[in-house]
């Protein structure tokens, strides 16, 4: 029987100089106080500076969502990749060039700062892949537009509180 890693084409791994990979990070972070302040040409502004990013350090972007107080990535990078140093280089390129381009962010923002510093990164496997593409994607149909951060499972509240209504029970 025939080892997956030897399928080099099929696990799409890259070849460096003496060694072969294949790592994917999904990434997020977060505006400081999340303050929803990346929407209104901010958001697109800041995927094309992520990518302008990828180009220069050469990463690839798999998939990306810029949310109005974070941000989901999924990249794909070399071992040489230190993630602290990236993930730095990406929130102060853009926060720097984001200030300049909506000048009106920092009024949301005092202190000068856009980013939490604190930040998620997770790996990623060949077979978890497609379904972090597809929650990264996913994550503008799911935006909330209530007060204050999105309960965690939103669907299983929304049932809960249509179960409520339906049977009479409302409850303050």
């Amino acid at each position: 029987m025939e080892k997956d890693i030897y399928k080099i084409n099929e696990n799409k791994l890259t070849h460096g100089r003496g060694y072969v990979y294949s790592l994917q990070y999904h990434i997020v972070w977060c505006t400081k106080y999340r303050r929803p302040v990346l929407k209104d040409g901010a958001d697109t502004d800041c995927k094309t500076l992520l990518q302008e990013l990828a180009q220069e350090y050469q990463f690839q972007i798999m998939a990306m969502e810029v949310m109005p107080d974070h941000i989901h990535l999924l990249i794909n990078a070399s071992p040489q990749f230190c993630i602290p140093d990236m993930i730095k280089i990406m929130k102060g390129g853009i926060a720097r060039k984001l200030f300049q381009l909506h000048p009106e962010m920092k009024k949301k923002l005092w202190g000068g700062h856009l980013w939490n510093p604190s930040y998620c990164v997770v790996t990623v496997s060949d077979r978890s892949r497609e379904q972090i593409i597809h929650y990264i994607e996913s994550q503008k149909e799911k935006e909330w537009s209530g007060p204050g951060r999105p309960p965690r499972d939103l669907e299983r509240l929304n049932a809960y509180h249509r179960g409520m209504t339906d049977a009479g029970d409302i409850r303050i």
